[in-house]
């Protein structure tokens, strides 16, 4: 019985043995796989470029969580309302109240409520304008007009422009526009700055 106990004691430890070797082994194809999946964006030209835009400042967080607020409430009087005591914001380029041209959006089909919604989904962009940051929904619209040239972005922005304003909107970028589509913007200091939707007759 002890020679037998022996011979599988040293059975096993053979074994296990054999197993560390093996795991040795095949660590350096581990860590040479693991350096290809992380290799940087630079090599990659096509990579999805993103330092992180700096977080929202207080105020500016502070104006997401109102503006969360109405949209939950699905109230245009509000929206306008909110709008109405932020100094200089525009809603539209022809004159009209904020209500009334958001009335008047909702009744041909746009919705404003669930478009600033689906604005705040999406990643946002920053602007120095003077000594205020501004920031900027959706984040392509923070490019001015010749860093929106297709030919300037990666091919997941192009696709994301192209899904965003068009292929009329890429048209009118190349010929100089800048950012033709729905956007919005917030000051650092908390100000609702802008909230646009271009339409035909503004074209």
């Amino acid at each position: 019985m002890a020679a037998s106990r022996v011979i599988l004691a040293s059975t096993v430890l053979v074994l296990e043995l054999a197993l560390l070797v093996a795991c040795e082994r095949e660590a350096p194809r581990d860590t040479v796989r693991l350096q290809v999946e992380e290799a940087p964006d630079y090599m990659n030209p096509d990579a999805e470029r993103d330092a992180g835009a700096p977080s929202l400042s207080e105020e500016a967080a502070a104006t997401v969580g109102t503006l969360q607020t109405i949209i939950e409430s699905n109230s245009i009087y509000r929206l306008a309302r909110f709008a109405d005591s932020q100094p200089g914001f525009i809603s539209n380029f022809a004159g009209a109240s904020h209500r009334e041209h958001w009335d008047l959006l909702r009744r041909t089909g746009f919705d404003p409520i669930l478009r600033l919604e689906d604005l705040l989904e999406k990643p946002y962009g920053t602007r120095s304008v003077g000594e205020e940051t501004w920031y900027v929904w959706p984040d392509l619209a923070a490019l001015d007009s010749s860093e929106l040239q297709p030919e300037r972005l990666n091919f997941r922005q192009r696709a994301r422009l192209e899904d965003l304003v068009g292929d009329a909107g890429v048209e009118k970028i190349r010929n100089g526009s800048g950012y033709p589509g729905v956007r919005m913007a917030i000051a650092s200091d908390g100000r609702w700055l802008y909230y646009v939707h271009e339409t035909q007759s503004e074209e």
